[in-house]
């Protein structure tokens, strides 16, 4: 005896807006987890030394740039002479250990150079520091 009448299955269908959901998801965790790696906004050529030293960890120095060529750069901004020492002024009355690292072109003017260690001096900077790669 048959009650009721057979119903006609439907085909099983695909949720696509899951899919998305979950594709979504995968997404953003591959682009959080995936490291960017910094690529240097100035180009430069560092001197070579064999007695190279590590010295200040790069997250609590102060970088200063100089290329051969264009302005000398804090960190990643451009500055003048006088915006660098009021600049290396301010950090070294907020911490008086401050450190700083120069990077300079191997064809930098050495004025510059010159220049931007006694505006660290001025300044009263304790750590100044000089970067350089080791000879391969």
């Amino acid at each position: 005896m048959q009650f009721a009448p057979p119903r006609r299955r439907n085909a099983p269908s695909v949720i696509i807006i899951s899919l998305i959901d979950v594709l979504i998801v995968v997404l953003i965790f591959l682009i959080v987890t995936t490291t960017v790696r910094q690529q240097p906004a100035v180009k430069l050529s560092l001197p070579e030394s064999k007695q190279q030293k590590s010295g200040a960890t790069e997250n609590d120095a102060l970088e200063i740039t100089i290329p051969k060529q264009g302005p000398i750069y804090l960190r990643k901004d451009p500055v003048t002479m006088d915006q660098l020492q009021s600049a290396l002024t301010e950090a070294a009355k907020r911490d008086p250990k401050v450190s700083v690292y120069i990077n300079a072109d191997t064809e930098a003017p050495f004025g510059q150079i010159i220049k931007v260690m006694d505006v660290t001096k001025a300044a009263h900077i304790g750590s100044v520091s000089a970067k350089t790669t080791h000879p391969k």
